[in-house]
């Protein structure tokens, strides 16, 4: 089983594809991957941090550790760039089941039932 792309989604940039920062060098905003099997119904977020190393720099300071995971980083914006960094994520995850594929992209991106759980009846 694989997984593909529905759509892209982001609650800080409107138009992803047409959106550009003030400063293509400094930007930081939530993009939302609706990914679902391939060859079925339904789709499920994965949430990334797109970013450059310079917005990180003014969101945290010189002094900071910043652990990577969630986060795509650009010297600069382009939308292309960080949709085909996806899809490559996307492209790798197979598995024998869609909760196999997801907790392969969840590697890369938050994914909303990650460590989710059933109540037992």
């Amino acid at each position: 089983m694989q997984g593909i792309i529905r759509r892209f989604h982001s609650p800080d940039v409107y138009d992803l594809r047409h959106w550009s920062p003030d400063d293509p060098t400094c930007f930081g905003f939530l993009l939302q991957a609706l990914i679902g099997p391939k060859d079925g119904e339904g789709e499920e977020s994965f949430d990334f941090v797109v970013c450059s190393p310079k917005w990180l720099r003014r969101k945290y300071g010189d002094d900071a550790a910043i652990l990577g995971r969630y986060h795509i980083l650009l010297f600069v914006y382009d939308f292309d760039r960080i949709r085909e960094a996806i899809e490559a994520i996307v492209a790798h995850a197979t598995g024998s089941n869609w909760r196999e594929v997801a907790s392969k992209i969840a590697r890369h991106g938050r994914w909303e039932f990650e460590n989710y759980r059933e109540l037992p009846v």
